[in-house]
């Protein structure tokens, strides 16, 4: 069972630093790994940088004293790396080498045998080039080793009980805007004030906002498509986007797509 093959993987670590966002994957992993190594042999680390959602970060403080392990926000700035400020298509490559290697750091200092990470066998199949990174530094992914797919974590979280089983995929916010336009806080901090809008006040769980500055271009799934695209929301959403910035606002037809802004093949 990979289940199993999962929880042994963990076991041989005998301890371990959680790379941890708080959104599915990593919670699974972090709840496992405080079950089988237990909960003072497990730290939880999550990165603060210009390009974590700040609904990411509050959402991660929470669930890991909900699972009653030891928590550390790390902050970073990641635009002061040149190479991911650029924004060039290898720029999560960039960016894991930055931030793993910064949590590196603490696992080492506090003494833990690895760092791991929330990889699937379904990150296989996108363009991730932050794989490679984690590779490289020996960052382990025990999700991916026992060969777990999306759908087996969803489901082994809801055995589990945990409240992230059916939580929509997040991404950083640098996701949002195409590669070649290089990062600033101002633009990053956009993102995240239009995403935040359209949660709270049109109740979206899963979204996109690209920013294609003065354009912002909003992926939402088909099925929320027709009541953003009617009277009054269209008008009211545009007015608050308008208020962040934005000069031109647009619902994209095609819907959500995860990873849209990726080179395609």
């Amino acid at each position: 069972m990979p289940a199993d093959h999962l929880r042994q993987i963990i076991a041989d670590l005998g301890s371990a630093g959680v790379a941890f966002s708080g959104g599915t994957d990593s919670t699974l992993l972090l709840a496992l790994c405080r079950d089988v190594l237990g909960p003072e042999r497990v730290l939880a680390l999550t990165v603060l940088s210009e390009l974590t959602p700040a609904v990411e970060r509050e959402r991660a403080a929470q669930l890991a004293r909900t699972l009653g392990v030891r928590h550390i926000q790390v902050p970073i700035s990641a635009l002061a790396y040149p190479d991911i400020a650029a924004n060039r298509p290898d720029r999560c490559y960039h960016c894991k080498r930055a931030l793993f290697g910064r949590l590196l750091e603490i696992v080492r200092a506090e003494g833990l045998s690895a760092l791991v990470h929330g990889a699937n066998v379904d990150d296989l199949g996108d363009y991730r080039p932050g794989l490679r990174a984690a590779e490289e530094l020996g960052v382990r992914a025990p999700l991916l080793e026992a060969g777990l797919t999306k759908a087996d974590i969803r489901e082994l979280s809801r055995q589990l009980g945990l409240p992230t089983a059916d939580l929509p995929a997040m991404a950083c916010l640098a996701s949002r805007i195409p590669y070649g336009t290089p990062l600033t806080a101002e633009a990053l901090a956009r993102v995240d004030a239009a995403e935040e809008v359209l949660r709270r006040e049109w109740g979206l769980r899963q979204l996109r906002v690209r920013d294609h500055f003065p354009l912002a271009r909003l992926e939402v799934p088909e099925d929320d498509i027709p009541r953003l695209a009617a009277l009054p929301a269209r008008r009211e959403i545009a007015r608050r986007l308008r208020e962040l910035g934005y000069r031109y606002v647009t619902l994209d037809l095609e819907g959500f797509r995860s990873g849209s802004l990726n080179p395609q093949s």
